[in-house]
């Protein structure tokens, strides 16, 4: 019952969109505008530096609440904590009040795995912003980060359910990111050092 009540929490948090109340508040369809994502990157777009900033850290931690709350109340099995997670990063794209059409998911994964091994998600920030720098498309890290984190993790644990529940989100935000990566191929999308310039600018 406990189990259960874990994964209800994490996708119930996720659920939670900041940037959709922030665009309510602001009286403005942030899916019309920008890259039209229910996102902290569009967002900072429309609204500025520290409303994105505000979006990102509570999609993160949203997700890293819902790890600890399963880990608390579940201390004895070994899956809660992942479970309630990737439930978080699934109710943050499919929200069940927007027709199960949220965001990309890529703040809270990055919660996820910042809850279960935070010096695994230090070197995947790392090497994500080292190869957007390079690329200069943002689709880079969540590809890199979905790719790398169920073989890192997987092998660091030594667990094939592990490893099947992190290849499942990890390729759920390789997914949700692709079109992004046919953007990037036609020169369509938006690239990071220039963005970064306008955001120092304003």
């Amino acid at each position: 019952m406990k189990a259960l009540y874990c994964l209800i929490t994490g996708y119930l948090l996720g659920c939670i969109n900041p940037a959709l109340i922030i665009s309510k508040v602001k009286k403005k369809n942030i899916r019309e505008s920008g890259t039209g994502n229910l996102g902290a990157t569009n967002v900072m777009l429309n609204f500025g530096k520290g409303f994105g900033a505000f979006v990102m850290l509570f999609d993160v931690f949203k997700a890293v609440i819902a790890v600890d709350i399963a880990i608390f109340l579940c201390p004895t099995v070994r899956l809660a904590g992942l479970l309630s997670g990737v439930c978080a990063v699934l109710g943050h794209i499919f929200p069940f009040y927007l027709k199960f059409k949220g965001g990309k998911g890529l703040a809270s994964f990055g919660g996820l795995v910042l809850a279960l091994d935070p010096a695994l998600f230090l070197m995947l920030l790392v090497l994500g912003l080292t190869l957007m720098f390079i690329v200069n498309y943002s689709y880079v890290m969540p590809f890199s980060a979905g790719a790398l984190f169920p073989v890192i993790y997987g092998i660091k644990t030594g667990n094939t359910a592990v490893f099947m529940i992190s290849a499942f989100v990890g390729g759920l935000i390789i997914f949700k990111h692709y079109e992004n990566r046919g953007k990037a191929l036609r020169g369509e999308d938006i690239r990071i050092r220039e963005l970064l310039k306008s955001l120092i600018r304003r």
